[in-house]
């Protein structure tokens, strides 16, 4: 009993991994316009949100980040770089899963600290690296911090129904 009880919880957490890449791959694609380039804002990112509430957020997170950069026509060091600064921010927001106003910031400075370098050496943006890094920053603190806080309220009235933390 005890075993598929286990099969059960692992079968779930990759199911929501996968709809969480899959809402993140949408939305990405939805809003194309300003989810790429200098001056970007990934509505995406507001799924970081769900490092709060379950480990399956990290494969999901990157994932979707990986998918959406190859089908943006994303250049292959963007695609690689990209969505290691996702896995990078993704791995160490869970760490901070408990600290609600905390745990979105390893996203914002990874996106913030690499985007800049794949914009710059990926499609020869001449912006000043450091401009750049405040033009990611501003853009995931919008996806990840104000559109994010919006999703962990909703999460935490509904998420129960939603997500199982994955670390009972």
């Amino acid at each position: 009993m005890k075993e598929q009880e286990n099969t059960t919880a692992a079968a779930q957490t990759i199911a929501l991994g996968a709809l969480i890449a899959a809402i993140y791959v949408v939305l990405t694609m939805i809003f194309a316009p300003i989810s790429f380039g200098p001056i970007q804002v990934r509505i995406a990112e507001s799924l970081t949100a769900f490092l709060m509430f379950t480990p399956a957020a990290v494969p999901g997170l990157f994932v979707g980040c990986l998918i959406a950069n190859i089908l943006g026509g994303a250049v292959l060091p963007d695609v690689i770089f990209g969505s290691l600064a996702t896995l990078i921010g993704a791995v160490l927001g869970r760490k901070l899963f408990d600290k609600r106003w905390l745990f979105p910031i390893p996203m914002v400075l990874s996106n913030a600290l690499i985007i800049p370098f794949v914009l710059r050496y990926g499609y020869g943006v001449e912006i000043p690296i450091p401009l750049m890094m405040v033009y990611i920053a501003g853009g995931e603190i919008v996806g990840c911090y104000i559109l994010g806080e919006i999703l962990v309220s909703v999460l935490l009235k509904y998420g129960k129904r939603i997500v199982r933390s994955g670390d009972e």
